[in-house]
């Protein structure tokens, strides 16, 4: 593969428009809810010596998870490109951008490189350049339990073997969703993500709860506030289903604190949390060495977004848990290209970048 100094790199244009699609069902979590998303998409324009490139990335908000919300990421992107000046730097154009804003920037500007020298994204962040695979879990979110137990039958009618169930709120009512998906599709592993919304006597209560009811429980993903780490390592002390952090890890140094006080089992990697493609990447892989259980997922993406995670975890070198779901439960797909799906399974082409275009 050609070998390209990044900071020989110059973004010669940067552009932002909103990406809101409606979603089929409310997206309920513990903190929140969506209609539709509330994404930026970010295109960039860039020269390396005498070669040009163009790339898109996606800014996905998830107000009260991220702090950024739409207006804040396009109000941002403007104001950095009218300021930039003409070929500027990577590192000049992402400092002072939130999270968000910076993942969308920094993915597209990726896929730009990726494309002008011909390489799948993953395989520019040193991953195989064939064709990779992958298999998602697929999301119900908080619902009454006779919907949750619908979309758990016409999903797993569709092939998907492990549901992500969002809890968090109350436990009383988490346990009679959790049952009543069970019973609707009892040969689903349930991975039970609760978004910070338990402490941990209520994340054990749920869990024994579970236990009684005989329900395969694949993981539990953050199930304490984000700052609640003994709480966080008393459930994963208590429980053999592995504790997965999301919201307590958006960076290096937090993983590193995962580390030393050992308070969950795996991590969970976003882009929209670490900011950047490179950092989410080195997150996985040292997550990886020290013998953590990875996931990658995302906020509610389009194909654009969860393409890109998707070459993230290929980057990494493969993930234990893939979560990368929400363009199922989009009424609409803008994009086309990037993955191939074939119900929960993806595969990933041998196509430069992230292969996505604009329908």
């Amino acid at each position: 593969m050609q070998r390209l100094d990044e900071s020989e790199v110059r973004i010669e244009a940067l552009r932002a428009r909103p990406l809101s699609v409606a979603l089929r069902e409310p997206f309920v979590i513990a903190t929140g809810r969506v209609d539709a998303t509330r994404a930026v998409e970010i295109e960039v324009r860039i020269a390396h010596r005498a070669a040009r490139g163009t790339g898109i990335g996606e800014a996905a908000c998830l107000p009260p998870v991220t702090d950024e919300d739409q207006p804040d990421v396009l109000a941002a992107i403007e104001d950095r490109a009218a300021r930039m000046g003409d070929g500027a730097r990577i590192d000049d154009v992402l400092d002072g951008l939130g999270p968000v804003a910076r993942a969308g920037v920094d993915t597209a500007f990726h896929d730009a490189i990726s494309r002008m020298l011909g390489v799948p994204l993953r395989t520019w962040r040193g991953g195989l350049a064939g064709p990779a695979s992958l298999e998602t879990d697929v999301t119900i979110a908080i619902a009454p339990p006779e919907t949750m137990a619908r979309l758990a039958r016409e999903w797993t009618g569709r092939g998907f073997r492990a549901l992500k169930i969002k809890v968090g709120k109350d436990v009383d009512a988490d346990a009679r969703a959790l049952e009543a998906v069970g019973r609707a599709a009892p040969q689903a592993t349930l991975r039970v993500d609760a978004n910070a919304g338990y402490t941990a006597a209520q994340a054990l209560e749920l869990a024994h709860a579970c236990e009684r009811l005989g329900l395969r429980v694949e993981c539990w993903e953050q199930p304490c506030a984000t700052g609640d780490l003994d709480g966080m390592a008393q459930v994963a002390a208590a429980l053999d289903a592995p504790v997965i952090a999301d919201e307590s890890v958006k960076t290096l140094r937090d993983l590193q604190v995962l580390l030393a006080r050992r308070y969950a089992d795996g991590v969970n990697l976003k882009l929209a949390k670490t900011g950047s493609i490179d950092d989410t990447v080195r997150i996985g892989r040292e997550a990886r060495r020290a013998g953590l259980l990875v996931m990658v997922g995302g906020m509610v993406e389009t194909r654009l977004g969860m393409t890109a995670a998707a070459h993230v975890a290929c980057a990494v070198g493969g993930v234990e848990f893939v979560d990368l779901d929400t363009a199922w439960l989009l009424a609409d797909d803008p994009y086309e290209g990037g993955y191939v799906a074939d119900g929960p399974r993806y595969t990933l082409p041998a196509t430069p970048g992230l292969g996505v275009t604009r329908r």
